[in-house]
């Protein structure tokens, strides 16, 4: 069944280790937007998975809409391919920070990584993080630097740097000795040297298979199979990704679950049906062994971190845990004048399902049941991993309300509080560093370093309290005039570094229900940017602009204009509206104070107060201050 090598092996009792030299397992690494997903595409095109007249979308492997229209890779995914008789298991895995956690386990299931490096770009904060894991796993990798068609690559300084940041991670002397590929995955071609021309990813594939080593393990021992990805199939359940790491596994075979962080987890299981991957495809096999990425459907309670043995011999494999999320927002039943009008899921139930079905792929969320049946705690890494769920559920058709996203903090042994750090690297034109740096510094950021880029571009690297971020990109993007780059990694936990003014100004708020007209917009936009146009909806209490000042200001923008015999309603059409300001969801996300909700349906997002009427409003307000 499978091609076996005596050439290495080892004696522990009767325990014998064999390399299975037809397959390697292998993961692509990288920092956000340097090209893993379309690397994949072509070592898909180039070993014939597809047909030859079969139309390819760009970026096959991002099927998620939001993954397809942002532009980044969210859940890591699983393919394979055949070259020269081997079978090479690919996992594509994201480049974001906050969706880390996807990054750290998939590493469990592969014997060696691809970092793939921008040859203009060179290494960035998100690079740093995913080779450190794969270095402390001891893991070998190839480097690929990739786009070195573009006018402005500078591969070989790109590649002083990548041993620069090995260097700073302390890598051994064998990692420091890896193998560098020069690839455009664009044009579908990777050469070993730059002088040297080549049409296809063949120096890419062979070094794959000269330098990750094949998966080791005892094909006669008792099966063990780590659960490193869980997927989600509303036919067959929760399906279980994992390696075998001993043994062999078989349809209809009896194991039982163990967990390394759970000792008592023990429970016995059947599984109904098992997989292998084929390009993009899962296949249906009835037996697999070491070394075999497999998929495994019919067991409900499956876990990332369990691990499948087999009856005679139930050890679990060790499992690193993942990083705990920092920043958490309530979700909530909307309960605003306009509720149930636009959604399909309204209810605590269905909001309640939702949330806990997403606990079933994505193991960095965290949801909680608080007092109220109509409010639970969601806990993630950062804003774009909450706002990412947030769209997703409103295409689904949920219409819910979120509150200001709040980080979460510890105390240490003497009680003292601590709080989620970042460290923010910021790559922006020199005439904006001023103005970064002071802004940051008011959010409690520490400049750290500050040097020369590429292209007259200052880097600046900050540490700065999680919360400091919150809500700032909207403010950076509009300093920067859209030319800065912003980068986050966690950096762990630190003193609580004192409080943060967000929002300098306040909130317009609609003083009645109505629609909105051009004579009550006109004299509201004398005080501040609204948010909304004519004919809009819009309720008490609901946020309808920010206000030029610091507190905020009630106005009536369905109030219409008293016609007398001399004033006509024609008038109306002289008085001239500036272009309001359509917010984001991460724009509103960011905006919203800790006393205001947004609003989240299918078809709107309206920023509101949490107590909608003004007099209870102020009352809490007078009991908050006092």
């Amino acid at each position: 069944m499978a091609a076996y090598s005596a050439g290495f092996q080892e004696v522990r009792g009767k325990s014998m280790k064999q390399k299975r030299e037809d397959v390697r397992n292998v993961a692509i690494i990288a920092h956000v937007d340097h090209g893993k997903t379309t690397l994949v595409d072509e070592l898909l095109k180039q070993s014939g998975v597809f047909r030859a007249n079969q139309e390819v979308v760009e970026r096959v492997m991002d099927s998620n809409a939001i993954e397809r229209e942002r532009g980044i890779t969210i859940l890591s995914k699983n393919t394979a391919i055949t070259y020269k008789d081997v079978k090479i298991n690919i996992v594509d895995t994201p480049g974001h920070a906050d969706f880390g956690g996807e990054v750290e386990r998939v590493l469990k299931m592969v014997n060696g990584v691809i970092l793939v490096v921008d040859a203009f770009e060179g290494p960035m904060p998100q690079t740093k993080f995913v080779l450190r894991k794969a270095l402390e796993l001891q893991l070998p990798v190839i480097v690929c630097v990739n786009k070195i068609d573009r006018p402005e690559a500078r591969p070989n300084a790109v590649v002083d740097e990548v041993l620069e940041l090995f260097m700073d991670l302390d890598a051994s002397d064998e990692q420091l000795d890896c193998p560098f590929v020069f690839a455009s995955a664009k044009n579908g071609s990777a050469t070993l040297q730059l002088t040297v021309k080549n049409k296809d990813m063949k120096p890419l594939l062979d070094t794959i298979l000269d330098y990750i080593p094949a998966p080791e393990g005892d094909p006669d021992a008792g099966t063990q199979v780590l659960i490193s990805t869980i997927d989600y199939n509303e036919y067959v359940g929760r399906i279980g990704v994992g390696k075998v790491d001993n043994g062999v596994i078989s349809e209809g075979q009896d194991v039982v679950i163990v967990n390394h962080h759970e000792p008592d987890k023990q429970k016995r299981v059947r599984i109904s049906r098992l997989y292998e991957f084929d390009g993009l495809n899962k296949v249906e096999v009835k037996q697999a062994s070491i070394g075999s990425i497999v998929a495994i459907s019919g067991i409900a309670d499956i876990h990332i971190g369990d691990t499948l043995c087999s009856p005679e011999n139930p050890v679990p494999i060790p499992f690193q845990k993942i990083s705990e999320p920092t920043i958490a927002m309530d979700f909530i039943v909307n309960d605003s004048p306009f509720a149930g009008q636009e959604g399909k899921f309204v209810t605590s139930r269905h909001l309640r399902d939702r949330l806990f079905r997403e606990l079933n792929t994505d193991v960095s969320l965290r949801v909680e049941e608080t007092d109220s049946t109509e409010t639970f705690k969601v806990s993630g890494r950062g804003e774009l991993h909450l706002s990412v769920l947030i769209e997703n559920m409103r295409r689904e058709g949920y219409e819910f309300a979120v509150s200001k996203a709040e980080v979460l903090y510890k105390t240490d042994e003497n009680g003292k509080r601590l709080e989620p750090m970042e460290t923010a690297y910021i790559d922006v034109p020199e005439e904006y560093a001023g103005t970064v740096i002071e802004k940051l510094s008011q959010r409690k950021g520490e400049l750290v370093n500050m040097s020369a880029s590429n292209g007259g571009y200052t880097r600046l690297e900050f540490n700065i309290p999680s919360r400091g971020l919150i809500g700032y990109r909207g403010d950076f993007l509009t300093d920067t005039r859209g030319n800065g780059i912003m980068n986050t990694a966690f950096a762990g936990y630190a003193p609580y570094k004192g409080d943060i003014q967000y929002r300098k100004q306040g909130s317009l708020i609609a003083y009645e229900t109505g629609e909105s007209v051009t004579y009550g917009l006109y004299n509201a936009q004398e005080r501040g940017t609204l948010f909304i146009g004519p004919g809009e909806r819009v309720y008490a209490g609901m946020v309808i602009g920010q206000s030029g000042r610091g507190e905020d200001i009630e106005v009536n923008v369905c109030k219409k204009k008293q016609l007398t015999n001399t004033r006509s309603s024609s008038a109306d059409e002289a008085l001239r509206l500036t272009p309001p300001r359509i917010l984001s969801l991460e724009q509103a996300l960011d905006f919203i104070e800790t006393d205001e909700l947004l609003e989240v349906t299918p078809k709107s997002l309206r920023i509101r107060k949490k107590i909608l009427d003004p007099t209870k409003r102020k009352r809490a307000n007078m009991n908050r201050n006092n």
